[in-house]
């Protein structure tokens, strides 16, 4: 065995999720421009018809993405009607992020998106659901190495 092995992009577990996450990516993209969203955009909404309402750095927490992204992203959002921001009344430094009407209506239609994604899925379903555990606990175990927990 070659000293370099490590170094090969076959033995990464970083290659498979970074290509397999841009090929999931591209699955959503033609579903997600009927609705006029990007993929980020995208999971900010699902975040916001669950909670309706929440504090920005409990939304960037919650989707793994740094300030300055979900910046961009909520802005975007809101100049669509989708969303709207304000300081919080008992703490001026808080953002809190809130579901417009509009956001509301658009859940209807974003319903099916899961559903259309499955669709498209070439292979079982069940490898899916498997994989999706797996990369659930494997980020819980990642999340409790940074928090200590």
């Amino acid at each position: 065995m070659d000293s370099y092995d490590a170094l090969k992009l076959e033995n990464q577990i970083c290659f498979p999720l970074y290509a397999l996450s841009r090929e999931v990516i591209k699955l959503y993209t033609p579903i997600l421009d009927r609705l006029g969203l990007t993929y980020t955009q995208y999971i900010v909404m699902l975040v916001m018809w669950e909670k309706e309402t929440i504090l920005f750095k409990d939304l960037a927490t919650t989707l793994h993405l740094d300030s300055g992204t979900l910046t961009a992203v909520v802005k975007k959002l809101e100049g669509s009607g989708w969303i709207s921001k304000r300081r919080t009344p008992n703490d001026d430094r808080s953002v809190e992020v809130k579901l417009t009407q509009q956001g509301v209506e658009a859940k209807k239609e974003a319903v099916e998106i899961p559903l259309r994604l499955a669709e498209n899925f070439k292979g079982d379903i069940e490898d899916l659901i498997q994989l999706k555990k797996l990369l659930d606990v494997t980020l819980e175990r990642l999340n409790q190495d940074k928090t200590g927990r």
